[in-house]
């Protein structure tokens, strides 16, 4: 293993990763950065620098001895083993998470039996999820709970299991391949960017390390073994010294003006940036929180919380926080008790505001600023599909409620089936002690229904006829609402859009949906119609999508006021535009209309029908219009 004491740079990763150790109760980190930034490398590094353990014998969950709240207590003698580092690979199912009956047991014994998961193996030790923002979201939230109650909970299959889970939970990922809700952003304690670095000498350093220790690990271990002792040792003093550390509360107060500042949601950020500073001012060696131990907590502890919304970038600049901790300043030297302001006293800081920018090039006609956003209404593909989880359309999963059993389809047993048509023949198969004989005939599997992410490919008329009619900021506060609905729903998006003489794919599909969300501030309006152009390029799209995941289903989601004007086919425009729109016959569509007006020449919707799909008009996209949900087809 690399050693943590041999990684060159990452301070600020490697500081958080070690607060965690000392303070468990942080909550965690989320490491966010680029491919190659030895994200993993770091925190397997970790797990050997934590101290050994003393652990009950022969105890599924590693409690420590003389635990009584522990299904496997009472406990008999005890032993040492190192802290574990246990992996949630993102295909993990729930029941290897939480655990599930031991069919084994059940089937053979006739006894209902707990199979312990990830969460009891990782208890006491670390937890690491890779590219956990492509983890299914309910096992995020499964492993968040534990970790923020430090038990797991399992009410499942007849077993009903409480048992201990405290553990250090790391995530790592790369934002490209699409953001976490900002409600499970927010469970995490603390966060990290992480770069390359740009520097030539520390790129240097850092290939003439990684060349070293593949060489030889064992003399490359060896050579950075006092400084990961030393590093160890530090960790233990801490966590021993933690509880003598004091926090003043004129410290309370600058955490919560700060907090306040930045204008967080909850509490919880306040309570993190509070263990964090107090786990700083341990690892100092100190025995009281000060100022700097306050500034640094928040440095990692706030950054994500500032998201008010999935298209916001994260993030402190090193001003705004200049500025939050000034302000909080005045309010650290404040005399307990209520005032003239009501409890807590004094006025709350003025919030900290980001930068704004434009990014449309000169000489371009901007797309306006877009319209405040809604709650979209639900698009979905119609029937059954068999997709990555998401939170779209219906499908065939592996997780999710189980809808019938079958003798061919289905992922994993269907327990109680099996049972039941085991049942009637024991007699005649001679059974004469406890458990069931069973026979391949007997085995029924789980058919389970879910939901799935899709393809949404937003196909954005953009031409001088939508401009001209002040009709882009509408468009543009219903896309971004479409792309915070996909967001939610973990699709994958891709923007088009058509003017002038041709159509441009503004945004190969992707899912980091709040880069769709940039190119849509940067879009350019104005000119002709090129309807049909618009309705080939996302064809080409598709087809080339089809290729790399057959299973993944498109929605097109065309907006447009049905008018064309040019062509690039040659032909009379709006022939053209049916014409091409046949390609998509076997695609599900919806047509939002974006005409306006008492006169309404209804294109759109002849447009609808060519496709094939449904029509729905731009203002009855919001969810709040008219109760229901739109299905396109």
């Amino acid at each position: 293993m690399f050693p943590f004491s041999a990684v060159v740079g990452h301070d600020d990763l490697r500081l958080a990763l070690l607060l965690n150790a000392v303070h468990p109760g942080i909550g965690g980190v989320l490491v966010r950065g680029e491919k190659g930034t030895a994200k993993s490398t770091i925190v397997r590094a970790l797990a050997a620098l934590l101290p050994e353990l003393d652990v009950s014998k022969h105890c599924r969950f590693g409690c420590a001895p003389g635990t009584t709240d522990c299904p496997d207590a009472p406990h008999d003698g005890s032993e040492r083993r190192p802290a574990r580092l246990v992996e949630l690979p993102v295909g993990a199912t729930e029941d290897r998470l939480v655990g599930s009956l031991d069919l084994e047991k059940a089937l053979t014994e006739g006894v209902r039996a707990f199979q312990p998961g990830l969460l009891a193996a990782a208890h006491r030790g670390v937890l690491y999820v890779d590219e956990v923002n492509l983890l299914h979201d309910h096992l995020v939230d499964l492993l968040l709970d534990a970790a923020a109650m430090g038990r797991a909970h399992v009410e499942r299959e007849g077993v009903s299991v409480s048992h201990p889970s405290q553990f250090l939970l790391v995530g790592t990922m790369n934002p490209e391949e699409g953001e976490l809700r900002p409600q499970l952003l927010d469970r995490f304690g603390l966060t990290v960017a992480v770069k390359a670095a740009r520097d030539v000498g520390v790129r240097t350093e850092v290939i003439r390390r990684r060349l070293a220790y593949e060489a030889d690990p064992v003399t490359f271990a060896a050579k950075w073994a006092d400084e990961d002792a030393a590093l160890k040792q530090r960790i233990t003093d801490a966590r021993a010294k933690l509880p003598r550390v004091s926090l003043p509360d004129s410290e309370l107060r600058r955490i919560a003006a700060v907090c306040a500042a930045f204008e967080v949601d909850g509490m919880r950020a306040d309570l993190v940036v509070a263990r964090a500073a107090t786990a700083h001012a341990a690892w100092r060696g100190a025995t009281e929180v000060e100022e700097t131990d306050v500034e640094t907590a928040v440095r990692l502890a706030l950054p994500h919380r500032r998201r008010r919304d999935p298209f916001d970038e994260p993030g402190i600049e090193e001003q705004q926080l200049e500025d939050a901790m000034r302000q909080a300043a005045e309010h650290a030297g404040e005399p307990d008790g209520p005032d003239d302001d009501g409890p807590g006293g004094g006025e709350l800081p003025e919030p900290q505001e980001g930068p704004a920018g434009n990014g449309n090039a000169p000489g371009d006609r901007p797309a306006p600023e877009p319209a405040p956003a809604f709650k979209a209404r639900l698009l979905e593909v119609p029937g059954v599909g068999e997709g990555a989880p998401g939170k779209r359309s219906r499908a065939r999963a592996r997780t999710g409620r189980i809808v019938r059993s079958s003798t061919v389809d289905g992922s994993g047993l269907h327990l109680v089936d099996t049972l039941t048509t085991a049942a009637p023949h024991q007699q005649a198969r001679g059974r004469s002690g406890p458990g069931l004989l069973l026979t391949a005939k007997d085995l029924r599997k789980a058919v389970r229904e879910g939901k799935e992410s899709n393809l949404i490919l937003f196909v954005v008329d953009a031409s001088g006829s939508m401009a001209a009619r002040q009709r882009m900021s509408a468009v543009s506060g219903a896309v971004v609402s479409l792309l915070r609905d996909a967001y939610q729903r973990r699709d994958k998006v891709g923007v088009v859009t058509f003017r002038g003489q041709t159509a441009e794919v503004a945004l190969p599909p992707t899912t980091s949906v709040d880069a769709a969300a940039t190119r849509l501030k940067k879009m350019r309006t104005g000119g002709r119609t090129p309807l049909a152009d618009g309705i080939l390029k996302a064809h080409k799209i598709l087809e080339i999508e089809r290729l790399r995941d057959p299973r993944k289903r498109p929605l097109v989601v065309l907006l447009t006021d049905g008018r064309a004007t040019s062509s690039g086919l040659g032909g009379d425009p709006t022939k053209d535009a049916l014409k091409a729109a046949s390609l998509l016959e076997q695609t599900a569509v919806v047509v939002v209309d974006c005409e306006q007006g008492h006169i309404r020449l209804g294109l759109a919707q002849k447009i609808a029908e060519a496709l094939q799909g449904t029509c729905v008009r731009l203002d009855h996209l919001s969810a709040d219009h008219l109760a229901g949900v739109v299905r396109a087809a």
